[in-house]
């Protein structure tokens, strides 16, 4: 065996730009393969993260203000939802798997001691941190007995902990709101970052309403569903939602200023369709890529072994077998395959993996969604579409080479 990779290196050196243009054939293709196929991760990456705001299957419900009349009432009437709307939607949505009727007091004066800022202070039902994936640092979010007694508690962004607690010791500490004295039960963090937003901090709705809410209005009900996977499903039952809500609060359904409905399981199927479009024409592209590598060393390979015919035609009048000389070719395309196979592939993730890491250095001085994040791709892909060349590339080899040899060696002698 040790003979045999001396003689094809012996061939290859000797046949330098033929095996470096098969070489090139076969980097390139898997190196394009793997740029194209992290370009398209990258950019779907990038527009999903949008989504990391808000749970993927979740729903918001704005009460606005008519803009049609209906029923002999005018238009610009201001809609409302009261408490008994909210138990009406929490007992009549279906598919519902997490609930929180929302109420916030903007601009919200948060302080310990001498320091204080304001922010958003939003009083939320127990499950809201699931919907609005925020990761908990420290403590806990607002449970179900926070809620229902009304407690004096509030969960802080790890942000707004620094600013009011430079030393630490955030959690148990206490903290005036609008001058109401609270005790801080947790501190989170938010998946993806916040957005050039100045991060909230949560109370119990029940506390919220109860103290800084006199009219019991709510501003949005937000929820998750369950069991829907088309954009079709996904707009009847928004359309459903509408038509429940305008028969309730007296409003034309086609009224698209009575209700505003944040649909983000609808935009994230659509933003889903649409990327597989792209990655379908990526692929497209990518495998055309490698088609004509594999053509490429096909062709090169067929030259190869007419070349060498004369040389198999000497091999076998000195009484080398036809599987000595096929070995000896499959063996050499091989060779050339993998190693310049793995050549494409290092320099195609290398790539990938240097832009992933200069973006993420990016995001961590701009917080929020990014248009192109993570432009990796799946180390299995990497290795099969290497896989696969490698084997074409023995093929193409193998297939030449094996009428070469099944000619006889007068013949071969002949060829010229």
């Amino acid at each position: 065996m040790k003979d045999l990779f001396a003689e094809i290196w012996l061939t290859m050196r000797a046949n330098k730009q033929r095996t470096l243009l098969t070489g090139f054939s076969i980097a390139w293709g898997i190196f394009m393969l793997i740029v194209l196929l992290g370009a398209g991760n990258g950019l779907q990456n990038g527009m999903l993260s949008g989504f990391r705001y808000m749970s993927k299957n979740s729903l918001s419900l704005y009460p606005g203000y008519t803009s049609m009349p209906y029923n002999g009432m005018q238009k610009g009437r201001v809609l409302h939802f009261t408490p008994a709307d909210v138990e009406f939607l929490r007992t009549h949505l279906e598919h519902v798997s997490e609930f929180s009727p929302i109420y916030n007091k903007w601009d919200a004066t948060i302080v310990n001691g001498t320091t204080a800022t304001s922010s958003t202070m939003s009083g939320v039902e127990p499950g809201y941190e699931s919907m609005r994936n925020l990761l908990m640092v420290e403590g806990r979010f607002v449970n179900v007995p926070d809620n229902s007694d009304s407690r004096k508690v509030v969960v802080l962004h790890e942000s707004t902990a620094k600013i009011l607690f430079p030393q630490g010791g955030a959690l148990g500490s206490y903290v005036q709101i609008d001058k109401v004295l609270f005790r801080v039960v947790g501190i989170y963090t938010e998946e993806g970052g916040g957005g050039n937003r100045t991060p909230s901090f949560y109370i119990p709705l029940n506390t919220a309403q109860a103290i800084f809410n006199p009219s019991g209005y709510i501003d949005d009900v937000s929820f998750t569903v369950e069991g829907i996977h088309s954009e079709a499903g996904s707009k009847l039952y928004t359309d459903n939602v509408r038509r429940m809500l305008a028969q309730r609060l007296q409003f034309d359904p086609a009224d698209q200023n009575a209700l505003w409905i944040a649909d983000r399981l609808s935009n994230y199927l659509q933003t889903q369709t649409i990327f597989g479009g792209i990655a379908l024409f990526v692929w497209i592209i990518g495998i055309g890529t490698l088609i004509a590598g594999v053509v490429g060393v096909s062709n090169i390979m067929l030259i190869t072994v007419k070349e060498r015919t004369h040389e198999f035609g000497i091999r076998k009048a000195l009484g080398a077998t036809p599987h000595s000389i096929l070995r000896l070719v499959v063996i050499e395309s091989l060779v050339i395959t993998t190693m310049f196979g793995y050549i494409g592939m290092f320099c195609g993730v290398a790539l990938t993996e240097a832009v992933a890491t200069v973006m993420a250095q990016m995001g961590t001085s701009s917080e929020g969604p990014q248009m192109f994040t993570n432009p990796t791709v799946d180390l299995g892909i990497v290795l099969a579409a290497t896989v696969i060349l490698v084997v074409a590339g023995a093929v193409s080899g193998y297939i030449p080479a094996k009428r070469a040899v099944n000619v006889k060696p007068i013949e071969a002698l002949q060829h010229k």
